[in-house]
């Protein structure tokens, strides 16, 4: 085990899944319904490969996701959170919710209106795809000014 900074949880939680890109992934594992490495790397976020490959290995690692070979081809690899993993719903949550508030961005505000005033069953919807292994996307892709999907 790695030593931590601090004994505070929020120093923890930063040091496991606190940068931009784990988060992405997270994201589009739990709301997006991505399973693979091309999914990921196809999101319009444009990670580097080396970097998808790190993030991915770490969140393995700290046990935030899990790879499993695919069904109908073994060789092919689908990443899935974890108990651990599905527990950080609430977190996106508030911060997609707080990104669309407080800044400009390319989510329609009547979702997120509407997101923000059904938070249980928004969660409740989230954890029950994770548990059917429903892939089906939660949200739509928001698309920037320049039309490129994120």
């Amino acid at each position: 085990m790695t030593p931590r900074r601090s004994g505070c949880p929020v120093s923890i939680g930063l040091e496991i899944f606190g940068d931009k890109w784990s988060l992405l992934i997270i994201r589009d594992l739990m709301v997006r319904g991505y399973r693979t490495f091309k999914q990921f790397q196809q999101s319009g976020e444009h990670i580097a490969t080396n970097i998808l490959s790190d993030r991915l290995e770490r969140l393995t690692g700290a046990g935030i996701i899990q790879a499993e070979a695919d069904e109908s081809d073994q060789r092919r690899i689908n990443y899935r959170l974890t108990e651990k993993g599905i527990d950080l719903a609430p977190v996106l949550l508030e911060l997609l919710i707080w990104g669309a508030t407080h800044e400009n961005t390319a989510a329609p505000c009547n979702l997120v209106k509407t997101m923000a005033k059904n938070r249980d069953e928004i969660l409740t919807e989230v954890r029950r795809r994770w548990r059917a292994r429903d892939a089906t996307p939660l949200l739509p892709d928001f698309k920037n000014k320049k039309g490129a999907t994120n």
